[in-house]
């Protein structure tokens, strides 16, 4: 009598139970992809077969369920097939994983909760994406550098109601000598913000001059401007302005534009007023877009791009190796990752921040496939039994 049958029985039920229970462990794990068991029969020549083997453990690589979590380096794949190609401190293992759950270490780099190292596009020292081959994205642990302004886009409108006023008589201290004024705060090139104050004198019918100062001080630079019968700008509509904040920071090189201002018989009002510079910042936060471009938001209002995070495909998902913590690696059956931009309509899919993938085990088939498993085990321990009784009653018959 043969015993493999019942032996090999034994040995398949007891993977796919290994199977089964490692699922079900992992049925809380982030990103998690269950496995199944596949047999194979064995033959040796004969009608009679051998019993069963192993052919191998597939993975179902479905998406789970999307869970918010409002983390903002929380990231889920949704709607594609692509996995975070993550890299070692060492930068010599690369892997794959759909665990979005990643923080910023000390040194600014966004890692995973095994320590591994988001890879993705960074940025120039322009502040442009540098694309090629993917690197460890890192967010700047300085602080961003101030920018003294250079430019104001100011839209007014001009009572043409008002008296003429003789310009050579104009004093910034007395407001019966120019028509308007209005002020702003600019900044110089060490991020010291100042009050840059203009002032609007009307010369003649449809005729103004424009004065400035900075911090109550005169500032070089003067302009006329006018309108037209119809009350719209006309001609010139700068201002050229110069100066020296008296502080050591580099001096004053400032232009104010006009256009779009109006002189219509209404109150002399501002419509538009902003300047392009702004004090030195620390980043506070960040945000994530659907197609991994990466933001960062700093302390004196401002944006700067910080990178883009990229996700890879494989031709035969189910050739990537395991090899723990949530990752796999590229095998020669796996392909080559093809690695690119996510986002919507691609087949990479897009990312949701504040969000993690949840484990695609079902608990319910899970139970059920347990329940299977250990009642083939058992029918695979009384063919044993079956056959070790056979052997006992030919043994007795000598």
């Amino acid at each position: 009598m043969a015993f493999s049958q019942g032996i090999s029985g034994l040995a398949a039920s007891a993977a796919q139970l290994d199977v089964i229970g490692n699922n079900i462990a992992n049925s809380s794990t982030v990103g998690f992809k269950s496995g199944g068991v596949a047999f194979k029969d064995v033959i040796a020549g004969s009608r009679i077969g051998l019993g069963v083997a192993v052919a191998g453990v597939e993975q179902n690589f479905a998406a789970g369920s999307i869970q918010l979590t409002n983390r903002p380096l929380d990231l889920a794949v949704t709607n594609g097939n692509g996995f975070f190609r993550v890299a070692s401190p060492q930068g010599g293992n690369v892997s794959y994983t759909r665990n979005g759950q990643f923080t910023v270490d000390k040194d600014g780099f966004v890692v995973s909760t095994g320590g591994m190292r988001l890879t993705g596009y960074g940025v120039t020292a322009a502040g442009a994406l540098a694309g090629g081959t993917p690197v460890p994205l890192q967010f700047p642990t300085q602080s961003m550098n101030p920018n003294a302004t250079s430019g104001v886009t100011a839209q007014f409108n001009f009572d043409s109601r008002n008296p003429a006023l003789d310009p050579a008589a104009f004093d910034a201290g007395d407001s019966s000598t120019y028509t308007y004024s209005n002020a702003l705060n600019v900044f110089d090139s060490l991020g010291n913000p100042h009050e840059l104050a203009l002032f609007f004198i009307k010369t003649a019918d449809n005729a103004w001059t424009v004065q400035a100062t900075a911090d109550g001080t005169p500032m070089t630079g003067s302009a006329n401007i006018t309108f037209d019968a119809n009350g719209a700008i006309t001609g010139a509509n700068t201002l050229a302005l110069t100066g020296d904040y008296a502080n050591g920071s580099a001096p004053a090189a400032v232009t104010v534009t006009l256009a779009g201002s109006t002189q219509f018989g209404n109150t002399s009002a501002v419509q538009r007023l902003t300047q392009d510079g702004y004090t030195s910042g620390n980043l506070t936060s960040f945000e994530v877009g659907r197609d991994g471009l990466v933001t960062g938001k700093y302390s004196n209002d401002q944006s700067k791009l910080l990178g883009r995070v990229v996700l890879s495909s494989f031709a035969n998902p189910n050739g990537l190796e395991p090899t723990g913590n949530n990752e796999f690696a590229e095998t020669g059956a796996s392909g080559q990752p093809l690695t690119g931009e996510p986002g919507e309509g691609t087949t990479l899919g897009s990312l949701t921040a504040g969000a993690l993938e949840s484990s695609n085990v079902d608990l319910t088939s899970e139970l059920v496939n347990l329940i299977t498993a250990q009642r083939s085990y058992q029918a695979n321990a009384q063919t044993l039994k079956t056959q070790d009784q056979v052997m006992q009653t030919l043994v007795n018959l000598r």
